[in-house]
């Protein structure tokens, strides 16, 4: 059964990258509030990918700062397997370059910490849109 025709394009099963359980929990929380689905998630960039074949999430939020793999060795990743995979940066301020950097490499968007809900929203629905 879709749920495309019945939610409509703005939802999305949603796998989450980051290294910090508090940071992976604070972003579920923010996306379960917008009625997104959490296909799964990740501590590092190779659990990442394994992780994106295994489940072919929607979308990816992925933190740029891992140990491992880092996020934008993940992206890459990812976009080798699946060049419309959908990832959206999560970035500190003061990471511009990480940023375009990872843009350059296939991202599609990105967060900036800390999280405010409402642009979280906002850039994943963006991104899923696109």
């Amino acid at each position: 059964v879709s749920t495309q025709s019945t939610w409509g394009s703005s939802m999305g099963k949603i796998l989450i990258v980051d290294d910090t359980l508090f940071m992976r929990t604070l972003l579920k929380n923010i996306l379960f509030s917008g009625g997104h689905t959490i296909a799964g998630e990740a501590g590092d960039g190779e659990e990442a990918i394994a992780k994106y074949k295994e489940l072919k999430p929607d979308l990816v939020t992925m933190d740029v700062v891992m140990p491992k793999m880092n996020g934008i060795e993940a992206l890459k990743g990812i976009k080798a397997m699946d060049p419309g995979a959908r990832v959206v940066m999560c970035t500190a301020v003061g990471q511009e370059q990480m940023v375009k950097l990872a843009i350059k490499s296939g991202a599609k968007g990105y967060i900036v910490k800390p999280f405010q809900a409402p642009k979280v929203l906002e850039e994943v629905k963006n991104v899923l849109a696109s």
